[in-house]
């Protein structure tokens, strides 16, 4: 038996690294235990080719909480961040389409497209700023618990009402659309452009087995409306050294604290005794004693695998078993000899330093969804792709280039079985080529290296369930208090002593750092570490 600790974390990626340093902070004694050789999860960012850097999974940093880099000293640690200056969508004819973070030039490119939504698109983008600013307050705090009697619980739920009675009319129907309708029929209660619509569509279907006309969609747009950089709000951008570069400097951060970090150290299960756990044993047998375990992984791999259904009741297990993961997105790293030149905009200038979105229309991006639905990847998917070497030359050789495609739609359950998707993977990567070589004529004779990742790859060299990148679907009945399951988004679990602080707990998902804060504070509140 190794010695005792106040609290153990699985998994390394970076929201039990956050968990891990906020309990470090506290004075706990902390350990995490992290099964592969490299710290960050899907946050990771690995040298797969030499002198090439991925950021395998995860590429850009939108949602990560600003207060918990001051609060850690992460910028101490090493942590830099680097705006994302455009959104770039490139068409087949006609110059495309590029939204700077300029307010005066997007306005220019949307004129070119529709005089009014030109004129419209200022007030849309206030109301959305207002709706994340709501939402912020709520993804900053743990959700009340409906059920309870307890005072101050119900105080919490009259805080939490409060957020909705402070908004006027307009807002609170504005709020109402947005938790119910799809994401084009919401948009285009503001625009009538469908070029400008497809692009703003799409940040309601990441990580999400549903298409831009599916109903629920314009919340998960809303969720990812919500990104601050240095204090600019809805921003989105690159962590030095990619993503791994911020799962780093947490990890920095919480050994500075104190915090002990153990990497290939796979945990096998929890030592359970009369419904409480004890500890952790590893695959390679050694036990671990701990007052308290915390869990980074998803709800599937920690109580169907690691806790076991003999010690959950039926209910509960019911509960996770029904959990929509439903992984539908794959990505697709390429190391660059160059950098290729997209036909509608010839040269490698300032509209290629954000991200850019092959989402030509609502139709093409409705067919992608359908053939998703029938068990088969896209032929011509959704991708969004950014350079990241273009202003971080960190990340590949001089004069080369790294491009990192995040692609939907990939479904984990293909109809041949998951199990298949290595025969398949081949073609998926294939696909996402040919797709890009339409707008990119000669990108195929840039590519010294690729890597393709479906979610099967995904389940299998991270732990994510299904290959879902939120470790459940973003959909309004898995969000606040259903999340992970009704009577259990406090963090707390049905095994006493066993905390959830990963992506499948609330607020949910995307590199924001929030479920691995809070419930770190919540539990050292409540006095349980």
């Amino acid at each position: 038996m190794a010695a005792k600790y106040d609290a153990i974390v699985i998994g390394g990626g970076h929201n039990g690294l956050v968990c891990a340093a906020y309990l470090a902070k506290a004075g706990r004694k902390t350990l995490v235990l992290e099964g592969r050789h490299v710290l960050g999860g899907a946050a990771v960012t690995e040298e797969v080719y030499p002198g090439f850097k991925y950021s395998v999974f995860s590429y850009v940093v939108s949602l990560f909480r600003p207060h918990i880099i001051r609060e850690l000293n992460l910028a101490q640690h090493g942590l830099q961040l680097i705006p994302l200056e455009c959104s770039f969508t490139p068409h087949l004819e006609g110059p495309g389409l590029v939204r700077w973070s300029e307010a005066a030039r997007t306005r220019r490119e949307i004129a070119r497209l529709s005089p009014r939504d030109a004129e419209i698109q200022p007030a849309f983008s206030l109301a959305m700023t207002k709706m994340a600013f709501l939402i912020k307050n709520i993804i900053d705090n743990p959700v009340p618990d409906p059920t309870s009697l307890d005072p101050r619980e119900l105080k919490r739920l009259a805080d939490f009402g409060n957020h909705f009675l402070k908004l006027d009319a307009d807002s609170f129907h504005l709020h109402s659309q947005l938790l119910t309708m799809s994401a084009v029929d919401f948009l285009s209660l503001w625009f009538e452009s469908e070029i400008l619509m497809a692009p703003m569509s799409v940040s309601g279907i990441i990580g999400t087995f549903l298409g831009v006309r599916s109903p629920g969609t314009a919340y998960v747009l809303l969720h990812h409306y919500m990104g601050e950089i240095d204090g600019a709000f809805r921003s989105w951008g690159f962590s030095r050294g990619g993503t791994g570069g911020l799962s780093l400097a947490c990890a920095r951060a919480a050994e500075s604290l104190g915090a002990q970090i153990r990497t290939e150290a796979p945990v096998s299960h929890l030592r359970v005794q009369n419904g409480r756990t004890t500890g952790v044993v590893l695959e390679n047998g050694d036990e671990i004693e701990a007052r308290t375990v915390f869990s980074s992984l998803d709800p599937n791999r920690t109580f169907l695998r690691l806790v076991g259904e003999q010690h959950l009741d039926e209910e509960f297990t019911n509960q996770i078993k029904r959990y929509k993961l439903r992984g539908s997105s794959g990505k697709v790293n390429l190391a660059l000899d160059r950098i290729p030149e997209f036909t509608c905009r010839p040269g490698i200038g300032p509209h290629l330093m954000g991200d850019l979105a092959i989402a030509p229309n609502i139709d093409y991006l409705e067919r992608a969804y359908d053939q998703a639905k029938y068990g088969d990847f896209s032929e011509r998917p959704y991708i969004n792709a950014v350079f990241p070497s273009l202003v971080d030359p960190s990340v590949a050789p001089p004069g080369k280039h790294v491009m990192s495609c995040f692609v939907q739609y990939a479904p984990y359950h293909i109809k041949e079985g998951p199990e298949f998707w290595p025969q398949r993977r081949e073609a998926f990567g294939e696909a996402v080529i040919d797709t890009l070589e339409q707008y990119a004529p000669g990108l195929r004779d840039c590519i010294l290296h690729k890597q393709v990742l479906t979610p099967w790859d995904m389940e299998q060299m991270v732990g994510l369930s299904e290959g879902n990148i939120f470790q459940g679907e973003l959909s309004l009945e898995q969000l606040l208090f259903q999340r992970p399951a009704p009577g259990w988004a406090r963090y707390r679990t049905p095994i006493r002593d066993l905390w959830m602080c990963g992506s499948g707990a609330h607020p949910g998902g995307g590199i924001m750092g929030s479920p691995g804060e809070l419930a770190a504070k919540y539990a050292l509140q409540t006095r349980g570490v």
